[in-house]
């Protein structure tokens, strides 16, 4: 598994952006992303999950955005799920996008990764919006597959003001992965999020 990244300074600053997954040409799984680091205590956008990486029997995992700073930004994306080869096994899973401040956006999850000879990874859950105003992140879509698709992921909610986020799109494949479903909208207002399609 790759690093995660730092943290960022005490009181504000982004987050760093997590690892790259190493690959794998032997029978082991691709190495999974590092996890994006947090941001400042009260302002910052929380770092990117790093990607998956390649794996022939499986790919890696996508590493989780990170969360952003208590009072304000959006929180980072999921990265993308490895891709997994010819000797079976199923593509990385993408990872869930971090979760805003305040005030900011919930981030993207990741998606999910490719199989050559298996099923698609699942795409990752969409991050949850600021307590007070903020729209979920959009899940993220699945990957493709031989045999089945990858399930797209779930949408982020909204917490008190502002639209879920849209579900993740399936997967095609041999048989098509299920669509993720829209996250909930705020309390006091705001929008559910879009299903994606099938």
């Amino acid at each position: 598994m790759a690093d995660s990244a730092d943290t960022a300074g005490l009181l504000a600053g982004p987050g760093g952006a997590g690892g790259i997954g190493g690959v794998s040409h032997s029978l082991n799984v691709g190495g999974a992303g590092g996890a994006g680091g947090n941001a400042g205590l009260l302002f910052g956008s929380g770092g990117a999950g790093g990607n998956g990486s390649f794996g022939e029997t499986g790919g890696g995992a996508g590493g989780n955005g990170g969360s952003a700073g208590m009072l304000a930004s959006s929180g980072g994306a999921g990265g993308s799920g490895g891709v997994s080869g010819i000797l079976g096994g199923a593509g990385g899973a993408g990872g869930t996008g971090g979760n805003a401040g305040l005030l900011g956006n919930g981030g993207i999850g990741g998606t999910g990764g490719d199989s050559l000879s298996g099923n698609g990874g699942a795409g990752g859950t969409g991050g949850i919006a600021g307590p007070l105003f903020g729209n979920g992140g959009a899940g993220g879509a699945g990957g493709r597959g031989t045999t089945t698709g990858g399930d797209g992921g779930v949408g982020g909610k909204s917490v008190l003001i502002g639209d879920g986020g849209n579900g993740g799109n399936a997967g095609p494949g041999g048989v098509t992965g299920n669509a993720g479903t829209g996250g909930c909208p705020g309390l006091l207002f705001g929008l559910p999020g879009m299903n994606g399609l099938a």
